[in-house]
């Protein structure tokens, strides 16, 4: 099947060729970037929410009730689940997709695992294309799962309209480690697993962190959520705080203001891919970098003065100088 048949169909509504375009997409090369491209005119209108924490934390637990809550609205919901990749076989660690229950046998959802396979800023490049997918696809809200990583997941502030980030009442010192990436990071903050001891008393801590920050520019305050899985009640509280901020960036023009920094970060980031592809590709570059490695092995130049001198190989097109 050529790529425009597909597209055809995908735009089309059928499941199975979307199935088949997040493959190409997921495969990488010049057949997905086509497909990207075709599809890119037609995203921007799903609204798209991040859920993030630490391993543990309950993430999937929580993305699969918000579903519930969405497709109880008549809400269609798609799910980019990033997942640790396995140390055999490089792929994905499925064990959480499991509790996604609720996607089970409903055409109204779609749900996509993949393999982080070694990114360390909480969601890939990947996770992002597959969300566009899904956009384009008529998906009216975009659930994006990452799989955790700390301080450097920094970044998934780029890729969402709501971002939540997830802790549990054990993460106390996890929370003194990370909270300025908590606080740069986050729309809203879940206290999950709030059953648990020491959960009332960790949530004031939290809110009294984020009282002690101005409210963002655009004059949000972060609000602290306490959920448990076995409570509609706080799963209800957690979807109407969603449905609040995005209120509140709808309102202000905020949330075009968002999406346009996300797209000048996505552009960032795949120039500077492109030109490390280009790098590594290069064999005159390779020569030039083993050359100037070993003078600085030699004690002959300094790390500093190595960069100095590659960069202005670089910008001098990547030829030796005549």
């Amino acid at each position: 099947m050529s790529s425009n048949d597909l597209i055809q169909r995908f735009l089309a509504g059928e499941v199975l060729a979307a199935a088949r375009v997040l493959s190409v997409v997921e495969r990488g090369g010049d057949e997905a970037e086509r497909v990207l491209d075709a599809l890119f005119p037609r995203t921007g209108r799903a609204y798209r929410v991040a859920v993030t924490g630490a391993g543990g934390a309950g993430k999937s637990t929580l993305a699969n009730a918000l579903t519930r809550r969405f497709r109880e609205q008549g809400v269609t919901v798609g799910v980019v689940a990033e997942d640790p990749s396995s140390p055999f076989s490089g792929g994905a660690v499925l064990g959480d997709r499991v509790r996604m229950t609720n996607a089970v046998g409903d055409p109204g959802v779609f749900v996509r695992s993949i393999a982080s396979r070694g990114s360390e800023s909480g969601l890939s490049a990947l996770a992002c294309e597959l969300a566009d997918v899904l956009d384009a696809f008529g998906r009216d809200v975009i659930l994006l799962e990452s799989m955790g990583v700390g301080q450097v997941e920094t970044q998934i502030r780029f890729t969402a309209d709501t971002v939540i980030v997830v802790l549990t009442p054990e993460g106390g010192d996890e929370v003194q480690s990370l909270k300025a990436g908590l606080l740069e990071v986050a729309d809203v903050i879940v206290v999950n697993k709030s059953d648990r001891p020491g959960a009332d008393e960790f949530a004031a801590d939290l809110t009294a962190m984020v009282g002690l920050r101005d409210a963002s520019a655009d004059g949000w305050t972060v609000p602290v959520v306490s959920t448990t899985a076995r409570s509609d009640e706080t799963l209800g509280v957690l979807a109407d705080t969603i449905a609040r901020h995005r209120a509140h960036i709808d309102a202000n023009g905020r949330r075009d203001a968002r999406r346009r920094d996300a797209l000048r970060a996505r552009i960032r980031l795949l120039l500077e891919e492109d030109l490390r592809a280009s790098a590594r590709q290069s064999a005159t570059l390779r020569e030039r970098f083993d050359g100037i490695f070993e003078r600085v092995a030699a004690g002959s130049i300094s790390p500093y003065r190595a960069a100095r001198e590659l960069g202005e190989f670089l910008k001098a097109g990547g030829h030796s100088p005549r």
